[in-house]
């Protein structure tokens, strides 16, 4: 098999029209020609944002539990253990101060982000069994594994901007 063939580039657009600072809408890019994925995003009460959808945290959040979830009930099948129940909490920690611009010496961002995962398997499964479950299951998940060790963030910024003689308004 060729390992170049496991390799892969995964792409979210945000294409976002109107005058409402606090709000986004996301969709996925489907390298094979499928449909895309839509939803949309607000920014957190904090920070100014209406409160009625998600904001950028919670996706954040929402991403890696269900990396995890998936992730566990992936591998709990592949090693034959069967699961009637996961239930799994993703709580992350921010100061505002911070993504506001407040205090400058406030970082931006989650400054811990933990997760309690609750299982229900089906009949008796040894507690040996249940933590290489755990470990297989945690090594394996892409945005635990993200999060933990950060790649490489890259942004460019492109601004259309007026043609010679046309006014900007700021």
């Amino acid at each position: 098999a060729d390992p170049e063939s496991a390799k892969l580039t995964i792409a979210v657009r945000s294409v976002t029209e109107g005058s409402d600072p606090t709000r986004c809408r996301i969709s996925t890019v489907p390298g094979d020609g499928g449909e895309p994925v839509v939803w949309d995003g607000a920014a957190h009460p904090y920070a100014g944002g209406p409160g009625d959808m998600a904001c950028s945290g919670d996706l954040l959040l929402a991403s890696l539990a269900a990396c995890q979830e998936i992730t566990l009930r992936m591998v709990a099948s592949a090693m034959g253990i069967g699961l009637k129940r996961v239930e799994l909490t993703v709580e992350g920690d921010m100061d505002f101060r911070g993504t506001m611009g407040i205090d400058a010496e406030t970082p931006v961002g989650f400054t811990a982000i933990r997760s309690a995962v609750r299982l229900d398997p089906e009949g008796e499964v040894p507690p040996e069994r249940l933590e290489k479950l755990r470990q297989r299951a945690e090594r394996y998940c892409v945005g635990g594994a993200t999060l933990r060790h950060s790649p490489s963030l890259e942004l460019t910024f492109d601004a259309e901007s007026a043609a010679p003689g046309e006014e900007v308004s700021a």
